[in-house]
């Protein structure tokens, strides 16, 4: 467990590669018990972001420290197991097993611990209802919900989500940062990485701004609902007010 004065997770001088080519270089970053969302442009770094942390890159250099522990070296099962559950980019659920499948998959070591299938089916009633329903005749919003729920059977202190809005009606989307808004209000952090401005700045306070493989601004929600030109610089979208 981190001290109080030592941050949940610190990233320290991390460049990762695919083979010579480097795609992210010296990213400094530190958060602690809250929310945080990182944005950018497609093609930035934000996913190779995620899985340098989840050890799923084939070269990274750095420092990447959880609760005071060295991650980098770790295979990701292991990583998984120090309390970081992870949300990739597109789900990726088995197309072979119900909903119910794969959660009862994780459940053995929820025992006595805070999220159980019951828990899940309870933040999420619509699984419930379709729980032995193959994950590829779920609809986008009930993959997430399911996606979602699988990670926090690992009962993480740390959930990261990578673009967890993508492709989701704007109704189901709602609902979705109110999900993740209840699990931060319940004591979870959340590294939240989003193309969708509304949902990011909706999850986070601190915005945490990607170029070209680094991190290379830092605002808040407030100062970037209430700044079209850094909405265009940074996203390269029509100002957030304009969709309100």
């Amino acid at each position: 467990m981190a001290s109080s004065s030592e941050p949940l997770l610190r990233i320290s001088g991390l460049n990762a590669f695919y083979g010579q080519a480097q795609i992210l270089e010296d990213v400094e970053l530190e958060m602690g018990a809250e929310a945080i969302s990182v944005i950018g442009r497609n093609g930035m770094g934000k996913t190779t972001l995620c899985n340098a942390i989840m050890g799923l890159m084939p070269r990274i250099e750095g420092s990447i420290t959880f609760e005071g522990k060295e991650l980098v070296g770790r295979p990701p099962y292991r990583i998984a197991g120090t309390g970081i559950g992870y949300v990739p980019q597109g789900r990726r659920l088995f197309q072979s097993l119900s909903v119910d499948e794969h959660l009862r998959m994780l459940a053995a070591g929820t025992r006595g611990k805070e999220w159980t299938p019951a828990k899940i089916y309870e933040l999420f009633p619509r699984l419930a209802e379709r729980k032995r329903i193959g994950a590829t005749q779920l609809s986008g919003g009930e993959q997430q919900m399911l996606a979602i729920g699988r990670a926090l059977l690992t009962n993480p202190t740390l959930l990261i989500m990578d673009e967890p809005s993508e492709g989701l009606a704007p109704t189901i989307v709602e609902t979705l940062v109110e999900n993740i808004r209840s699990l931060v209000a319940g004591g979870m952090a959340v590294l939240l990485v989003e193309q969708n401005l509304g949902v990011a700045t909706a999850v986070g306070e601190r915005q945490l701004v990607m170029v070209s493989g680094r991190i290379a601004a830092e605002t808040t929600s407030e100062a970037l609902v209430s700044d079209p030109d850094a909405q265009r610089r940074f996203l390269g979208v029509e100002p957030l007010a304009q969709h309100r």
